[in-house]
């Protein structure tokens, strides 16, 4: 009989987005607990082993995290297998890099290089707002965080700005029709687009409707979206792309120009 929560992870049953060789051997890296699930989190000897290439070896990772040079939302991690995710800044004060964790159009983390100015702040998505016991009201955000005395007028799903050095909400950025979403799950994730239609369906999920910059029109749930901006102004820079999904034809056509096939 199995005792007790699991400690190990098979390379074949690793997350298909961290893109790990299956010949590579036989595990992977666990996550540690932490505030992003285990299938939706990169966690830091993958970032600094297979992304960057700054360690050839687990054991390298280890020394690097053991040295206090990696930080994520501005907290040193000593846990080689802390799982970083959405949204999330890492900061490698030696080499100079700041990077946000976001998806690329085919679902998979892109480390996206970032400057000093925007490594200060975040964006959150409220997940739920509620009261305790002691009647303070509390809002919970997608990456574990607990915020009280929240601005009344939030709501579930908007998305705030986070200060990173105090945790304290600087912006509210409103669910609405017309705000810039980014979609973090499902068949569209890493699609950016406007929001430009909301369907609720009674005990089912609800449903919204997203334009791309290209025209584009595209369903997805509710639960799916993350706002990032109002209009077309977008609070954290974008990844390359912008969120635009290319078809395999335009992928071709593209890759031909290029002379790769």
């Amino acid at each position: 009989m199995p005792r007790g929560p699991k400690k190990h992870l098979k390379r074949l049953n690793a997350p298909r987005h961290w893109n790990l060789g299956k010949m590579g051997g036989i595990w992977a890296p666990r996550p540690s607990q932490g505030p992003h699930k285990l299938r939706e989190c990169l966690p830091i000897s993958v970032i600094l082993r297979d992304r960057l290439k700054y360690a050839l070896t687990g054991k390298e990772t280890v020394q690097i995290c053991m040295e206090r040079c990696v930080k994520v939302d501005g907290k040193i991690r000593t846990d080689n297998n802390y799982p970083a995710g959405f949204m999330d800044v890492i900061e490698l004060a030696k080499s100079g890099d700041r990077f946000r964790l976001l998806y690329d159009t085919k679902g998979r983390y892109v480390l996206h290089r970032i400057n000093k100015e925007e490594a200060a702040y975040k964006l959150c998505r409220v997940q739920k707002i509620y009261m305790t016991p002691n009647k303070i009201p509390v809002t919970v955000t997608h990456d574990g965080r607990t915020i009280r005395y929240p601005d009344p007028d939030l709501n579930a799903n908007d998305t705030v700005k986070v200060d990173i050095a105090t945790g304290k909400i600087t912006d509210i950025l409103k669910f609405e029709l017309g705000c810039m979403v980014f979609i973090t799950k499902g068949g569209n994730t890493g699609r950016i687009g406007t929001l430009m239609h909301i369907e609720h369906h009674l005990n089912s999920f609800d449903i919204v409707t997203i334009k791309d910059t290209k025209g584009n029109s595209f369903a997805t749930r509710l639960s799916n979206v993350f706002v990032i901006g109002s209009g077309n102004h977008p609070q954290v820079t974008l990844p390359k792309g912008r969120g635009i999904k290319k078809t395999i034809l335009q992928e071709r056509a593209e890759a031909e120009a290029r002379g790769e096939l």
